[in-house]
């Protein structure tokens, strides 16, 4: 009951905040017009509106296990590859971020080849996804330990969600039109950093310093 009471004190707040202005209600009754498609994952530890400080509105929202991005097949799961359907030809969004974050536990099970032991596996055929990652990291990193294995399937799998979603003809033909601008980024929790995927560098880079904790800056 503890977490129900919370979340309905929580609502009290978005309801003085943005329901009591009639501007604000407004602009939301309308419909939505978000420029921002953000994919992400389902980790309770990584909301892209509250990392990002965005207003209802601001970004349509896709999550997933791990953020991941099929490819563009007759077969594709169609939960997410309609969502971005709808983002990018109906709502006509003019930039896609995929998210991801450290100690992902899709990635780590990928890598670790555990998941959700259930009669219908649903976790680990989706997975199957990231299966590419799995195997390239394991081929070029097979003598580092798990946690560097895990770090860096966490980061190529951006990468990968980023190429399947080249896959998709609409998406390539904006892409190539300047309409549409796809971005990786990396959220690590423990770090306090956010960091995005420079094609030029070839690389993920911080977005801004850390902000290093107060008992850290008195140690």
């Amino acid at each position: 009951m503890q977490d129900i009471e919370k979340f309905i004190r929580g609502f009290g707040r978005f309801q003085q905040q943005y329901l009591s202005e009639p501007t604000a209600l407004d602009i939301l009754r309308q419909g939505q017009h978000p420029r921002t498609l953000v994919i992400g994952c389902c980790d309770s530890r990584v909301d892209p509106a509250l990392l990002t400080g965005c207003d209802p509105g601001d970004m349509f929202v896709v999550r997933n296990i791990a953020n991941l991005v099929p490819p563009c097949t007759p077969d594709a799961p169609p939960g997410v590859s309609s969502a971005i359907e709808f983002a990018v030809c109906g709502l006509e969004v003019a930039r896609i971020i995929v998210l991801g974050h450290a100690r992902c536990g899709g990635i780590r099970a990928l890598m670790s080849a555990q998941s959700v032991t259930t009669e219908t596996d649903f976790v680990a055929r989706w997975m199957r996804i990231a299966e590419p990652v799995r195997r390239d990291v394991l081929r070029e990193l097979q003598h580092k330990h798990q946690d560097a294995q895990c770090r860096a399937a966490e980061l190529a799998s951006i990468l990968h969600s980023l190429d399947n979603l080249m896959s998709y003809p609409w998406i390539a033909r904006r892409v190539a039109e300047g309409k549409l601008a796809l971005h990786g980024w990396y959220f690590d929790l423990a770090a306090g950093t956010l960091l995005a995927y420079s094609p030029r560098k070839q690389e993920f880079l911080s977005i801004l310093e850390p902000i290093v904790p107060p008992a850290a800056c008195a140690a």
